[in-house]
């Protein structure tokens, strides 16, 4: 589902890179449910944050080997200090910056659409798969 939202905005050239970044989070939260990183706050913050460095560090640096070692730097620091580490936040934040032209005229549209809101349907499709385990990771945010 969200590779086809994905391919709407994006070119096909383009839409691999962020299915690779979800497809890292959603091993995550269907493998991995109740390992911290897989909380539906670092997730949807993870993912979003990673976009907003990625984004701003492109705008930013024109090197683009400088800029997306600071965006993948500066990522896991606002992840930590934020408390919401999700590691493919981290290739979110490179994607912002190495990404194709399709996704450099998103600008800060790349948050919005697509990070966040394929996280968000990862988060509803985990939650969903979730509730039919004998003990739900996802129960205390419901």
């Amino acid at each position: 589902m969200a590779g086809f939202f994905t391919n709407v905005i994006l070119s096909s050239t383009d839409s691999p890179l962020i299915i690779a970044s979800a497809g890292a989070s959603a091993m995550l939260m269907f493998g991995l449910p109740h390992s911290d990183v897989s909380h539906p706050y670092n997730l949807i913050a993870g993912h979003t944050v990673s976009a907003v460095v990625g984004v701003s560090c492109y705008y930013l640096v024109s090197d683009p080997i400088i800029s997306s070692s600071l965006a993948i730097s500066l990522a896991l620091l606002i992840m930590s200090l934020l408390k919401c580490m999700h590691p493919p936040g981290g290739a979110t934040a490179v994607i912002a910056v190495v990404g194709g032209e399709a996704i450099h005229q998103l600008g800060y549209m790349f948050v919005v659409m697509p990070i966040f809101l394929n996280s968000l349907m990862l988060l509803v499709v985990a939650i969903a798969v979730a509730s039919f385990r004998d003990k739900n990771p996802f129960e205390n945010y419901l």
